[in-house]
């Protein structure tokens, strides 16, 4: 049997589902796997979505661009994680942003026919299917209102509060580049190097290529 079909096992829509239920339901022509180079468009802006995608290998990146040269990076998705489920029955099933190959990556694209099956045989699945909706949504949610009502200083703050938190340490070993965060935030990266010189000399935080030090975490949390 294909090896994906063991992947399918660990990816939540599935979960469900016994691996002899997952290799009945697989047929030939319900499905086909596609490989990526690292950097490739996999699918365009407008580009129609008709099937559901699972990454097999590697990460995949939805990112956009505003008319200002600023890329956006919505979410980054990895192996079993679950791509165009919340475009696939919709009445304009196009995507709204790109979705590129951050890594090469390998991904298993399940036709419509199937998912639709799937969810009119198996309760469960079915629930799996709106949960996962769900949880797409309140991605995109969070991350509007990110970029609609957070200044850059905002978003760096509360990236730092938050791995403060995480890493149980006022040194933030950076697990980005200032790139991505950048990209993270929705602003260009000579615009987040402003912003965090500024902070430095405000004595708020210093920092290198590799981690951000909070000097006053008062300061931070107050703003």
């Amino acid at each position: 049997m294909l090896d994906f079909i063991y992947v399918l096992e660990h990816v939540d829509l599935f979960k469900e589902l016994s691996l002899k239920d997952i290799k009945t339901l697989i047929t030939n022509d319900s499905f086909n796997t596609e490989t990526y180079k690292k950097n490739s468009v996999i699918y365009f802006q407008n580009e129609k979505c008709s099937t559901l995608d699972i990454v097999l290998k590697g990460t995949i990146s939805v990112q956009g661009i505003d008319d200002k040269g600023n890329y956006i990076s919505i979410s980054d998705f990895n192996m079993c994680d679950v791509i165009g489920g919340n475009l696939l029955f919709s009445h304009k099933n196009f995507y709204p942003m790109m979705v590129l190959a951050k890594t090469d990556a390998t991904i298993l694209h399940i036709k419509k026919d199937l998912i639709l099956k799937l969810c009119q045989s198996n309760t469960n699945f079915l629930i799996n299917f709106l949960q996962a909706l769900s949880d797409k949504t309140l991605i995109l949610t969070e991350k509007i209102k990110t970029l609609s009502f957070k200044s850059i200083r905002q978003c760096i703050i509360d990236y730092l509060i938050y791995e403060r938190y995480i890493q149980k340490s006022n040194i933030i070993k950076l697990t980005l580049t200032k790139k991505q965060l950048a990209e993270k935030f929705g602003v260009q990266r000579p615009s987040l190097s402003r912003e965090l010189n500024k902070m430095r000399k405000e004595g708020l935080i210093t920092y290198d290529a590799y981690s951000i030090k909070i000097l006053n975490e008062s300061a931070l949390n107050n703003y």
